[in-house]
């Protein structure tokens, strides 16, 4: 990296030190970094301006853009101190304005002072980014009253400067030059910086987004993202599982915290992926307590089978799976089919949820069930009978219910083959 480059960046850094405010937001913050750099560019255009009409003997002409660098400056000083963005905005736009115009005057009218009031042109451009389009405007027809009037007084100016017309053309192709670049500058940087920001913004959308739909199903989080309203929708089939941890209390006494909420992890990641294989979608886990509900807000007419097909999965890789230690547990799983009412109510920490006696009663049957069984009722066996085999295990007492038939899950139905068929 060059000196040039380091300069720069030290500077860029610079400029968005001052005056910064922690509470800012991200266009404030890129507005007072943007004017304090370009006004780091103006006080260095007026110091090389003063400096060259004082060399070519013009010492009164000189001693205003010097006069404006040193005024400036002053400025992003108090700035810095007081971070009163609002008066530093307006001392600069109109030292911008107003020190063009004395200029010219001074050096003999628009022609002869090289179009110096071109300069001024700056402070409607630098309203319009560092401040509203509404004071853009005004700063804008300030500037063509500058512009009229500079017009209007041409043939009265008696001052005339004693810059040859090889200087006065030099000047004019500095003054465009520098004009054009500084504006061009300001812009480059400033858009620059805008997409930046944006690129930021989209990205934490994104992850607020990912943050929103690993919460709620993708439907829901569309819905509260455009409307402010009480989700719940009402499903005439679905299908509910409850799986939770045999032995978790006396489990949970053996093992540290930490282990158990790793067990936990382990077994739970597992139960999320075949969430997402079946297209299901997981209500919530509470402890040990697993919930997946088949049917919402996707509404299938397979959701027994899938749901079904899921708890044979889970059943079987925790009957096959060693977790760290050698340690195996066991689950309870149980299901129910039915009406349930599911959405999201109240107006913090979202949770999309189930309601209804269907829900009630799936959360019967796990904890009803033995571990390691599947165990259904029979709104549940009636739906998936022709594709599962089933063990009928009796009656058992339901609270709120009496007595329940239920049915243990032992595997799919074998398929037959072409040649069974033939």
């Amino acid at each position: 990296m060059n000196a040039t480059q380091t300069l720069l960046k030290k500077t860029l850094a610079l400029a968005t030190r001052i005056g910064a405010d922690p509470l800012d937001s991200d266009d404030l913050r890129l507005q007072k970094s943007s004017l304090v750099l370009a006004a780091f560019m103006f006080i260095a255009a007026g110091a090389a301006w003063g400096a060259m009409y004082f060399l070519f003997g013009e010492p009164v002409a000189g001693a205003i853009p010097l006069s404006y660098s040193i005024v400036s400056l002053v400025s992003v000083v108090t700035f810095h101190l007081t971070r009163r963005y609002e008066t530093f905005r307006f001392s600069q736009l109109l030292f911008i304005l107003l020190l063009p115009f004395l200029l010219m005057i001074t050096l003999g009218g628009f022609v002869y002072s090289s179009g110096v009031i071109l300069w001024s042109l700056i402070c409607p451009l630098g309203a319009l980014l560092f401040d509203q389009p509404r004071a853009a405007r005004r700063w804008l027809t300030a500037y063509l009253a500058l512009v009229a009037l500079s017009g209007l007084l041409q043939p009265f100016v008696g001052l005339r400067s004693h810059l040859s017309p090889a200087l006065i053309t030099l000047f004019f192709v500095l003054n465009i030059g520098m004009v054009s670049a500084i504006t061009v500058t300001m812009l480059y940087y400033f858009v620059g910086e805008k997409n930046s920001i944006l690129h930021l913004l989209r990205a934490e959308q994104e992850k607020s987004e990912n943050l929103l739909l690993n919460i709620l199903p993708k439907e829901i989080a569309a819905i509260l993202k455009n409307e402010r309203r009480t989700i719940a929708d009402h499903y005439d089939g679905a299908s509910i599982l409850f799986a939770d941890m045999v032995g978790f209390t006396p489990l949970s006494a053996e093992l540290a915290p930490v282990e158990m909420v790793e067990l936990l992890n382990e077994a739970f990641s597992h139960f999320d992926s075949l969430v997402e294989k079946y297209n299901l979608e997981k209500i919530r886990t509470i402890g040990d307590n697993y919930m997946v509900a088949s049917g919402v807000p996707r509404r299938r007419a397979d959701h027994a089978q899938a749901l079904t097909r899921m708890a044979l999965e889970i059943r079987d890789f925790v009957q096959g799976h060693e977790y760290q230690g050698g340690r195996r547990v066991s689950f309870r799983i149980g299901i129910n089919s039915g009406p349930v009412i599911a959405g999201v109510i109240g107006r913090k920490k979202f949770v999309y949820d189930l309601w209804g006696d269907a829900v009630n009663i799936a959360s019967r049957m796990e904890s009803h069930g033995a571990g390691g069984q599947v165990q259904i009722t029979r709104a549940t066996y009636d739906l998936i009978k022709d594709d599962f085999v089933c063990e009928p295990r009796g009656a058992v007492p339901v609270k709120g219910k009496g007595e329940m038939e239920v049915w243990h899950v032992v595997s799919a139905q074998a398929r037959p083959s072409v040649a069974d068929g033939a």
